[in-house]
Parts: structure tokens; sequence; C-alpha cells
């Protein structure tokens, strides 16, 4: 690890961005040539990339993951019969796009770690051990609880999209209660505490069954808890999106396995979320963490209680 902190370390600001960029470029070419496309489905989506990139926007602000956009996004179009996506597609589709989005997030908020200025009043520097040892930790026990989930459980359509509203309404609240009572005049923690990390630790197996059901969860689980335990910004955003960019692709593999994605709204989706995690970061820290954080869980609850409207329950 030292090795790897090192070498990023010694790289020009953003030049760790431009590599990553170039690399989830072509991949999406090799897409573009190898995938079975509808050109014509292509031209009536012609509104997925601005959706792509809100969602990325909405995704990497917080680490919140791109599902909390387009779960509820393509059940509305399956609703309004634009597009016919089941709920265990919605689920692969929206992992395929955050593959794009989150890792072009998690590069940048990787690129700000290793370039951070100085921190102004009441705010902390975070120190790349503690970045790395939050994602590391996690990921070790949520990606085998994530992909044991996907293979091992038989999906039940229904009840994934009434436990996504359920999750994403308990999720909103929790952020924006946070953010208005404990943390209100805190100063920020400068150093990750033994007892945060063995939690987090406790909320990755969970974490990790919720993403594989929802497409979001693990990134989520852990944003919220530190940003309730009032780490900087760039610590709990930053570590969630690598923990979600790392989850979703390697949840895609399986949805590619099963035939669950839907190409068109992938090929026209993923690169408008590349754009949007890479202008996630700046506009996150212009907000600043409390209108950040009020913003972002009140998209959640919004959308999610759009759903049950939707759906009359």
């Amino acid at each position: 690890m030292a090795a790897t902190q090192s070498g990023l370390t010694a790289l020009p600001r953003g030049r760790l961005v431009l590599i990553g960029g170039s690399i989830l470029l072509a991949v999406w070419l090799l897409l573009l040539l190898l995938v079975p496309y509808d050109p014509d489905l292509l031209r009536r989506l012609w509104f997925l990339p601005g959706i792509g990139v809100i969602g990325a926007i909405i995704a990497n602000t917080s680490g919140t993951g791109g599902g909390v956009v387009f779960v509820p996004v393509f059940n509305a179009l399956r609703e309004w019969s634009v597009m016919d996506l089941q709920p265990l597609q919605v689920v692969g589709v929206s992992m395929a796009i955050q593959s794009f989005g989150m890792t072009m997030g998690a590069l940048r908020w990787t690129d700000r770690l290793y370039h951070q200025p100085e921190p102004a009043p009441l705010h902390a520097r975070v120190a790349p051990r503690d970045f790395f040892t939050v994602a590391l930790a996690v990921l070790a026990l949520s990606l085998p609880a994530m992909l044991l989930t996907q293979r091992l459980t038989a999906f039940d359509q229904p009840a994934v999209l009434m436990g996504y509203k359920a999750f994403s309404i308990l999720l909103g609240l929790a952020l924006i209660a946070s953010t208005w009572t404990v943390n209100l005049a805190r100063p920020e923690r400068g150093t990750l505490q033994r007892g945060d990390l063995m939690l987090l630790i406790l909320l990755a197996i969970p974490g990790g069954i919720l993403t594989a059901l929802f497409s979001v969860g693990v990134g989520e689980l852990v944003a919220l808890y530190l940003f309730i335990r009032h780490y900087p910004v760039l610590l709990c955003t930053g570590a969630a999106c690598l923990i979600s960019s790392v989850s979703v692709i390697a949840g895609s593999v399986w949805h590619i396995g099963a035939g669950t994605i839907q190409w068109e709204v992938v090929l026209l989706a993923g690169p408008a979320a590349a754009v949007g995690g890479f202008f996630a970061r700046p506009i996150a820290l212009w907000l600043g963490a409390r209108r950040l954080k009020t913003l972002d869980g009140a998209w959640i609850v919004a959308s999610a209680a759009y759903l049950l409207w939707l759906n009359r329950i």
C-alpha cells in the first residue's frame, strides 16, 4: 500500500483522472463495437445522457451511488411505457452506468486526496492511510457478500423495488437529521478512530447484500456513517465513491452473464455519467458539507416517495 500511495503522490494534479478517463473511454468504444444494440432505440432514448450526468453528480457529490437516481427514473420510464425495464434489469443497467460514473468520481476524489489544500478552521486534512483503510476493509467483506447474494439469492423483483423504497427513505431522513442535529457545530475528526473502523466493517456485509439487490447500499452506508461521525467530506464521499466503483464493476459481471443489461441505456448514459462524475467533486466542495448533505438527503427521500406514489402503495 505504501508503494501505491507513493506512486500516486508522484503524479501531477489531474494525471490520475486523465489516465483513468482514457481507460473509461476505451472501454466505452469497445462496448460500442462489441455489444448488440438497436440504433432506433438509441434515437428514442436521446434524453438518457442528461439523466446520466445528473445521476452521477448526485451520486459522486455525496457517495450515495447512482442507483438513488437511476432506479426511480428507470422505473418511472417503465410506468410511462417509454422503456420496459424490469426491476432486475434496472439493477443491472444501474450498475453498468455507475461503473463509468462512480469510477470517474472515485478518480477525482483520489486525485484530491493527494493534492489537498490547507484545511479551513474546523476542517481537517485526510490521511491517505485512513482513506484506503476504510475502502479496503469494507470491500474485503462487502464484495464477497454482494457476489454470493447475486449468485445464490432468487430475486423477487417486486421485493427488490419495495426494499429499495424503504431503504432510500430511511437513508435520506437519517442523513438530513444528522446534519442539523449532532453535527451542526462540531469540528471535523482528523483521524480515523478504531471504533469507527470496526463499525464500518460490521456494515460491510449488509451493505454488500443491499448493493446486490438495489445497485446501491455499501457506499451509502459508509458515507452516511462517516458523515454522522463528522469526518471530512473527502473521506466520507471519496471513500464511499471508491467502494461503490469497485462494487458496481464487480457486480456488473453477473448481470452481463445473466443478460439483464439493456446496452442501449449503458451506451448513452455511461459516458454521460463519467462527465457527471468529473464535475461532482468541485460541486460538492463548493456546496459545503451541510448544504450538500441536506440536498442529497432531500433528493433520496423525494425520489423514493415518488416511486411510492407512482405505484399507489
